[in-house]
């Protein structure tokens, strides 16, 4: 971990009347992962829909990934800020009663730009210092869209605005087999994250991926033909379902490669052999991403603790 030297401490609580935690910025984290030649690991999580949800959470899971002493979480943000209350709750959390860094998720398409500040400064109230700053994906309502013109068309604008507002470590999201809504083709996406990059985004976050050859090629053009020189840290799911992944990849655009699919189809209903292939698969794919250089892991835990502390046991990353 990095030094106290690194970290940034918050302001009074007003709710709470008292300091808050010191909180490390992520790009401070993974600067002194390359001073120390070890991986950053980090782990996803999103709102849980129901009390009961929550119970779980915090009771069960995240002492259980807790375990493995991951460098920080990333709490998502709902469809339109439908989870954006949510969002910031779950990373205050995280940071005071587990004293782990957390980075809450921000999407703009559909936000007008007073909320989008609003969550911003309420979240540097809290303490938390590190933001994914996302486009999201825009109404479908025609009119609705109208109404929001006055947020942001596109996630640099959104990177420039809480760079400009200063006091946050910026992430964004980067798409190995480019963006879904990319019509112009996976270069063009490329040199679009490297947009958001020169606006002041500190590192990328990867969407899921099966192929590690769609991670390298990503990288080695951002960084050898644009000359990006921040963390390009591959996401990676665990399969847990087959029917699951197959859902989850026609949304993201993400490729299911057909000698995968064969083998999850030949488990058929046999829910635990799936899981423990797909674990199996997502530990091996790890562990050739950090053999080619890659940063760090972003793991999509689904909020399921298992397959994360398995994948980091086996990999022997655990700290």
């Amino acid at each position: 971990m990095t030094s106290t030297t690194d970290r940034v401490s918050g302001p009074a609580s007003a709710s709470a009347g008292a300091t808050l935690p010191a909180v490390e910025l992520v790009r401070d984290i993974y600067a002194g992962g390359r001073r120390a030649g070890r991986p950053v690991i980090s782990i996803e999580l999103f709102p849980p829909r129901t009390p009961e949800g929550h119970v779980t959470l915090f009771e069960r899971t995240l002492p259980e990934m807790q375990v493995i002493r991951p460098h920080f979480y990333s709490v998502t943000y709902g469809a339109g800020g439908s989870t954006r209350d949510k969002t910031l709750d779950i990373a205050d959390r995280i940071q005071r009663e587990h004293g782990t860094t957390a980075m809450a998720h921000l999407t703009c398409i559909s936000t007008p730009r007073p909320q989008i500040e609003r969550y911003l400064l309420e979240a540097r109230a809290r303490g938390i210092r590190n933001i994914l700053a996302l486009r999201g994906d825009p109404p479908q309502n025609a009119d609705e869209l109208a109404e929001l013109e006055s947020g942001f068309d596109y996630s640099y604008q959104l990177v420039t605005f809480i760079r400009k507002l200063g006091g946050f470590s910026i992430g964004t999201a980067g798409f190995p087999e480019s963006h879904i809504a990319c019509t112009e083709g996976k270069h063009v996406d490329w040199r679009r994250l490297k947009a958001k990059i020169d606006a002041g985004a500190d590192l990328v976050l990867t969407q899921l991926f099966f192929d590690n050859d769609d991670y390298f090629a990503f990288r080695d053009y951002l960084v050898d033909t644009l000359g990006a020189q921040v963390p390009l840290t591959p996401g990676v799911l665990p399969i847990l379902s087959t029917r699951q992944i197959k859902r989850f990849t026609a949304i993201c655009g993400a490729t299911l490669p057909a000698r995968l699919l064969e083998t999850l189809e030949r488990f058929g209903d046999d829910a635990e052999a799936v899981a423990d292939f797909g674990i199996e698969f997502a530990t091996r794919q790890c562990e050739a991403l950090l053999a080619g250089g890659a940063p760090g892991l972003h793991v999509y835990s689904l909020n399921r603790a298992r397959a994360v502390r398995r994948i980091v046991d086996d990999l022997g990353l655990r700290e």
